[in-house]
């Protein structure tokens, strides 16, 4: 089951620098990388407000989700969750 997630800026991230400059940057990079070498996170970037990211993952609940961003260094920090909602994809245009 896929879902889609919003995650936008928390307290601590500093939009006046840049994302590899961001406190902890390194530990949630590498938690995130963990996420995509796992098939978790199946894409994944900011939108064009730079203060919100979607996610599209591959889980099978919603709690599952939400358990696995509350590990996130930046959880509740640099971002939060603002929304976690399952998604029927009907149309994938990167298969054969």
């Amino acid at each position: 089951m896929y879902h889609v997630v919003v995650r936008r800026s928390d307290t601590e991230y500093d939009p006046s620098r840049p994302l590899e400059e961001q406190s902890r940057w390194d530990e949630h990079a590498e938690f995130m990388d963990a996420l995509v070498e796992k098939a978790f996170v199946v894409l994944g970037g900011p939108l064009g407000d730079e203060e919100r990211v979607v996610l599209a993952i591959e889980a099978e609940s919603q709690a599952t989700v939400r358990e696995t961003h509350a590990r996130d260094p930046w959880h509740e920090t640099h971002l939060r969750v603002e929304a976690v909602e399952p998604w029927t994809i009907r149309l994938d245009g990167r298969r054969g």
